[in-house]
Protein backbone atom coordinates (compact mmCIF):
# COMPACT_ATOMS: atom_id res chain seq x y z
CA UNK A 1 0.00 0.00 0.00
CA UNK A 2 1.97 3.87 -0.81
CA UNK A 3 1.99 5.98 1.75
CA UNK A 4 0.66 9.35 2.21
CA UNK A 5 4.02 11.00 0.70
CA UNK A 6 3.33 8.73 -2.60
CA UNK A 7 -0.18 9.38 -2.73
CA UNK A 8 0.56 12.59 -2.79
CA UNK A 9 3.35 12.94 -5.00
CA UNK A 10 1.49 11.59 -7.81
CA UNK A 11 -1.53 14.09 -6.93
CA UNK A 12 -0.02 17.46 -6.18
CA UNK A 13 -1.86 19.91 -5.22
CA UNK A 14 -0.81 22.49 -7.34
CA UNK A 15 -3.76 25.89 -6.44
CA UNK A 16 -1.63 28.39 -5.03
CA UNK A 17 -4.64 30.10 -3.49
CA UNK A 18 -5.44 33.06 -1.27
CA UNK A 19 -9.24 32.78 0.85
CA UNK A 20 -11.60 35.46 -0.29
CA UNK A 21 -11.54 38.07 1.87
CA UNK A 22 -15.43 37.86 3.65
CA UNK A 23 -16.31 41.38 3.97
CA UNK A 24 -15.98 42.33 0.77
CA UNK A 25 -16.61 39.25 -0.98
CA UNK A 26 -20.12 40.26 -3.37
CA UNK A 27 -20.61 37.28 -5.26
CA UNK A 28 -19.22 33.42 -4.54
CA UNK A 29 -16.48 32.93 -6.60
CA UNK A 30 -16.73 30.76 -9.57
CA UNK A 31 -13.79 28.06 -8.71
CA UNK A 32 -15.82 27.76 -5.63
CA UNK A 33 -19.80 27.18 -6.58
CA UNK A 34 -20.72 23.48 -6.51
CA UNK A 35 -23.73 21.97 -8.26
CA UNK A 36 -26.76 20.37 -6.82
CA UNK A 37 -24.85 17.49 -9.32
CA UNK A 38 -21.57 17.91 -8.29
CA UNK A 39 -22.38 17.82 -5.07
CA UNK A 40 -23.92 14.57 -4.98
CA UNK A 41 -20.97 12.38 -4.75
CA UNK A 42 -22.78 9.32 -2.71
CA UNK A 43 -25.02 7.45 -4.39
CA UNK A 44 -28.64 7.86 -3.46
CA UNK A 45 -28.89 5.02 -1.49
CA UNK A 46 -27.10 6.44 1.42
CA UNK A 47 -27.89 9.46 1.27
CA UNK A 48 -30.98 9.32 3.70
CA UNK A 49 -28.75 7.83 5.89
CA UNK A 50 -27.01 9.36 8.75
CA UNK A 51 -23.11 9.07 9.05
CA UNK A 52 -21.98 5.88 11.21
CA UNK A 53 -22.09 6.42 15.18
CA UNK A 54 -19.66 3.83 16.55
CA UNK A 55 -19.07 3.12 19.70
CA UNK A 56 -15.60 1.93 20.89
CA UNK A 57 -16.93 -0.29 23.67
CA UNK A 58 -18.89 -2.66 20.97
CA UNK A 59 -16.85 -5.91 20.83
CA UNK A 60 -17.08 -5.41 17.16
CA UNK A 61 -16.06 -1.54 16.59
CA UNK A 62 -13.19 -2.47 14.61
CA UNK A 63 -15.32 -3.81 11.44
CA UNK A 64 -17.95 -1.09 11.93
CA UNK A 65 -15.12 1.22 11.57
CA UNK A 66 -13.82 -0.85 8.02
CA UNK A 67 -17.12 -0.55 6.98
CA UNK A 68 -18.09 3.05 7.62
CA UNK A 69 -14.70 4.11 5.65
CA UNK A 70 -15.94 2.10 2.67
CA UNK A 71 -19.13 3.45 2.53
CA UNK A 72 -18.99 6.52 3.85
CA UNK A 73 -15.29 7.92 4.54
CA UNK A 74 -16.59 9.25 7.54
CA UNK A 75 -17.81 8.63 11.41
CA UNK A 76 -18.84 9.26 14.94
CA UNK A 77 -17.09 7.74 17.65
CA UNK A 78 -18.79 7.46 21.22
CA UNK A 79 -16.85 6.03 24.23
CA UNK A 80 -13.15 7.07 23.18
CA UNK A 81 -12.17 8.12 26.26
CA UNK A 82 -10.95 11.62 25.24
CA UNK A 83 -11.44 13.92 28.09
CA UNK A 84 -13.92 17.11 27.07
CA UNK A 85 -11.46 19.34 28.82
CA UNK A 86 -9.15 17.85 26.02
CA UNK A 87 -11.28 18.58 23.56
CA UNK A 88 -12.41 22.08 24.09
CA UNK A 89 -8.30 22.92 24.36
CA UNK A 90 -7.88 21.43 21.18
CA UNK A 91 -10.51 23.56 19.58
CA UNK A 92 -9.45 26.80 21.34
CA UNK A 93 -5.98 26.33 20.23
CA UNK A 94 -7.33 25.75 16.75
CA UNK A 95 -9.38 28.77 16.47
CA UNK A 96 -6.53 30.53 18.08
CA UNK A 97 -4.28 29.13 15.15
CA UNK A 98 -7.15 29.81 12.09
CA UNK A 99 -7.45 33.14 13.16
CA UNK A 100 -4.15 34.41 12.89
CA UNK A 101 -3.45 36.78 9.93
CA UNK A 102 -2.66 35.02 6.52
CA UNK A 103 0.91 36.14 6.14
CA UNK A 104 1.95 33.98 9.28
CA UNK A 105 -0.09 31.04 8.46
CA UNK A 106 1.20 31.75 4.98
CA UNK A 107 4.98 31.27 6.64
CA UNK A 108 4.40 27.02 6.80
CA UNK A 109 2.76 26.58 3.52
CA UNK A 110 2.55 23.15 2.31
CA UNK A 111 4.78 22.09 -0.84
CA UNK A 112 2.36 20.92 -3.65
CA UNK A 113 3.20 17.29 -3.03
CA UNK A 114 4.09 17.66 0.73
CA UNK A 115 2.78 16.32 3.43
CA UNK A 116 2.91 18.69 6.46
CA UNK A 117 2.37 22.39 6.92
CA UNK A 118 -0.99 25.18 6.31
CA UNK A 119 -2.77 25.27 2.96
CA UNK A 120 -5.92 23.86 1.22
CA UNK A 121 -7.39 20.34 2.04
CA UNK A 122 -4.95 17.98 0.86
CA UNK A 123 -8.59 16.05 -0.53
CA UNK A 124 -8.47 19.33 -2.85
CA UNK A 125 -6.63 17.96 -5.39
CA UNK A 126 -9.18 14.92 -6.06
CA UNK A 127 -11.93 17.49 -6.97
CA UNK A 128 -13.16 19.64 -9.31
CA UNK A 129 -14.14 22.78 -7.48
CA UNK A 130 -12.49 24.23 -4.33
CA UNK A 131 -13.57 23.64 -0.78
CA UNK A 132 -14.25 26.64 1.24
CA UNK A 133 -11.81 25.47 4.37
CA UNK A 134 -7.99 25.93 5.05
CA UNK A 135 -5.73 23.04 7.21
CA UNK A 136 -2.86 22.56 8.86
CA UNK A 137 -1.43 19.30 8.93
CA UNK A 138 1.21 17.49 10.95
CA UNK A 139 2.32 13.98 10.70
CA UNK A 140 3.61 12.62 13.29
CA UNK A 141 3.84 13.15 17.19
CA UNK A 142 6.50 15.23 17.98
CA UNK A 143 6.79 18.46 19.59
CA UNK A 144 9.99 19.21 17.89
CA UNK A 145 8.51 18.35 14.94
CA UNK A 146 5.79 21.11 15.26
CA UNK A 147 8.13 23.77 16.39
CA UNK A 148 10.19 23.42 13.23
CA UNK A 149 7.00 23.06 11.29
CA UNK A 150 4.95 26.21 13.34
CA UNK A 151 8.02 28.14 15.23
Amino acid sequence: MPSLSEIYRAHPLHVQHKHPDLNSLQELPESYTWTKHEDQTNNNSTLNHNVPVIDLNDPNASNLIGHACRTWGVYQVLNHGVPITLLHDIQHLGETLFSLPSHHKHITARSPDGVDGYGLARISSFFPKLMWSEGFTIVGFSLEHFFQLWP
